[in-house]
């Protein structure tokens, strides 16, 4: 059985997971000491927001477009790393994205967050694979570039604890 995605499901997706990281982030600067690490988290939030702005900018332009009731067509691989992220409850929104931080170290919470970012970098892949304006897929790419770039981030900052 084919399985297919409507366009406002798969960008409602995408900025679920950019509010999600965004709560995170901030929720997490919110139990630092550390005026340096609050800030960090802090600007990691405001970057997380952009995404989100920029996802519902695609799917309004794409939904325009497409009408609501075209599906999104990707092909067998990117379909299977779509339902497979949406069937094992990545974005099982009745859990609190936040449970992990419950006494949680700077150390665990920057590793859950490079979990949580290469997470999103794979969604974000199997999404690409079906857009076809180049335009919108560039800005994906930008949004991926990011995401790896928080990733170098985090591990710095990781390291640096680990001395």
């Amino acid at each position: 059985m084919s399985k297919q995605f409507n366009i406002d499901e798969i960008f409602e997706l995408a900025e679920q997971i950019e509010r999600n990281g965004a709560k995170f982030y901030r929720s997490a600067a919110d139990r630092m000491d550390s005026a340096g690490q609050r800030q960090m988290l802090g600007e990691l939030a405001l970057m997380e927001d952009e995404h989100e702005r920029t996802f519902a900018e695609m799917r309004l332009k794409l939904a325009r477009e497409l009408q609501r009731e075209s599906v999104y067509e990707v092909d067998d691989q990117a379909k299977q790393y779509l339902w497979a992220w949406v069937e094992n409850a990545v974005f099982d929104m009745s859990q609190d994205p936040l449970a992990v931080l419950n006494n949680a170290n700077i150390e665990q919470i920057l590793r859950t967050a490079i979990t949580r970012e290469k997470d999103s970098i794979v969604f974000y892949e199997g999404l690409k694979g079906g857009i076809d304006a180049n335009a919108d897929r560039e800005k994906v790419n930008a949004i991926i570039g990011e995401e790896m770039k928080h990733i170098g981030l985090l591990m710095r900052q990781l390291r640096a604890l680990q001395g």
